[in-house]
């Protein structure tokens, strides 16, 4: 699948105040400084449609974007950032998860964790928190250029046997990078057969 057309529709704080749903939504969402908005750049191919930034917590809203007229990518604000206050931390938490377990139209999510860290544990109870809700979702590794191959396969070790534990079925995984467009054609083919 190739992007020809991507355009920001609309920002919001309540799933009841998206688009109509009537259109396939792919959402992506990951701990803050995931590099999520460089990731959602080099899948449209444009330089600053998600808005980037060295700060953590710069996507504060569910934004939406319309590609090619045909489906939405959703920007969803980071989890886990806590140089923020505890109400705003709960009203974001409650905006995402209202925004997950209500949209009809959602048919996965990607949720993005940076390769060269070991699995944290934040990440982990919100894939387990996705996994009791049932709700479906991919896995992207995400800055696979910045760390060794070595380090890379024991990151990676670790996550599998934490998704044993909980999964019969493992979730399906990509591995990319902003920088060398590593998984861009994985991600687009994984939307492109969801969408059938």
């Amino acid at each position: 699948m190739q992007i020809k057309l991507a355009r920001f529709v609309i920002s919001n704080t309540d799933y009841r105040k998206c688009p109509p749903p009537e259109m396939p939504e792919f959402a992506f969402i990951g701990r803050s400084n995931v590099g999520k908005s460089s990731l959602i750049n080099t899948l449209v191919s444009r330089k600053n449609l998600a808005k980037t930034s060295g700060t953590p917590g710069k996507t504060q809203l569910i934004n939406h974007f319309l590609i090619n007229d045909e489906w939405y990518l959703v920007d969803l604000p980071g989890y886990g950032y806590a140089k923020t206050s505890k109400s705003n931390r709960a009203n974001w938490e409650k905006m995402i998860s209202n925004y997950l377990l209500n949209r009809e139209n959602l048919v996965t999510t990607f949720i993005l964790i940076d390769s060269r860290l070991e699995p944290q544990k934040v990440d982990q109870e919100f894939m387990t928190w996705m996994g009791q809700n049932e709700l479906s979702f991919v896995i992207a590794f995400t800055k696979s250029d910045k760390i060794t191959k070595t380090k890379l396969a024991g990151n990676l070790k670790s996550w599998m046997e934490f998704l044993q534990k909980y999964w019969e079925d493992l979730p399906l995984s990509i591995l990319t990078s902003s920088k060398t467009k590593l998984g861009k054609e994985d991600v687009m083919e994984v939307i492109e057969k969801m969408m059938i």
